[in-house]
């Protein structure tokens, strides 16, 4: 669209164009602009991802097939020097050339029910994903050319009987050695990046009774020396997570839960922040609260 009036520049119909089907969560992998690209997430064969023009929607280059594309958006990483964008899809974890999409190298790993969806993280030479189902893949890139390899992986493939990290929306964070994120049932955990063994663990950031309760949620978005914990009850917490522990500051209410999918009222949407102000909404209003000291 031209930002000034609003009007449509050019569009593209990803059914009508590539032939896929709408994923049952819809298409919710966000675009990333990469320069004069805007890489999308498609599906159908040999269109996962796709490059378009950013000015004019033309194609650039397509690639990678699964049958279902998931809901993890593209990422940028850098490795051996150079940009490497990242596709993470419910068959696989790959690395493509970000100016003509071809492929430096694939690593299997299946997701039930097409639940890609946190977006990989790196810290180092560490590559982190992570699923509801399947658990977490832990691949270290190789620092002198475009490959990497397994450095370890979960080895549950159930829910409830969880090894080292099973994400769902909450994307994770890694620090100074450490895995922060949120488990199957609420878990907020703590674990040591180079093995997956677990440190610590709580629900006291995502659930009001202590109770480990599926999908439960929280964001992790790092500050300074601490986090914003919007979770899905609608509060904002304001903590510090370290190996030592988690260390609740504060938490607000802000929105009501008024998304009922998982059988309970839920926020889901991850909100924004700038200007020192948070900007969050659930189904029915959208908020601008303050951050800023009094």
């Amino acid at each position: 669209l031209d930002a000034a009036s609003g009007r449509v520049i050019w569009r593209r119909d990803l059914q009508a164009d590539y032939g896929v089907k709408t994923p049952i969560w819809g298409f919710a992998g966000h675009p990333l602009v990469d320069g004069e690209k805007l890489i999308c997430l498609v599906g159908g064969e040999g269109s996962v991802a796709v490059a378009f023009d950013k000015r004019s929607g033309k194609e650039i280059w397509r690639a990678l097939s699964a049958k279902e594309p998931g809901y993890c958006p593209p990422t940028m990483i850098e490795a051996a020097g150079e940009k490497r964008l990242i596709l993470w899809h419910p068959e696989a974890l790959n690395s493509l050339d970000p100016a003509t999409g071809a492929v430096h190298w694939s690593e299997p790993f299946a997701c039930r029910a097409g639940m890609s969806i946190a977006q990989p993280r790196q810290m180092g030479d560490l590559l982190l994903v992570s699923t509801f189902y399947n658990g977490p893949l832990m691949m270290r890139l190789t620092p002198d050319r475009p490959a990497a390899s397994v450095a370890w992986r979960g080895t549950s493939q159930n829910e409830r009987q969880t090894d080292r990290l099973h994400a769902v929306m909450c994307t994770p964070f890694l620090e100074d050695g450490h895995i922060y994120g949120v488990c199957s049932y609420g878990q907020l955990r703590c674990l040591r990046a180079d093995t997956g063994e677990r440190l610590w663990s709580t629900l006291a950031a995502t659930t009001r009774d202590g109770q480990e309760t599926r999908w439960a949620n929280a964001f992790l978005i790092k500050h300074g020396d601490r986090f914003f914990l919007p979770n899905e009850l609608g509060e904002l917490i304001i903590a510090r997570l370290t190996p030592a522990g988690y260390d609740e500051i504060g938490r607000a209410q802000l929105l009501e839960p008024t998304n009922p999918d998982p059988r309970r009222t839920v926020v889901w949407s991850h909100p924004a922040f700038a200007n020192r102000r948070i900007y969050a909404r659930n189904d029915r209003e959208i908020l601008c609260a303050s951050l800023a000291k009094d």
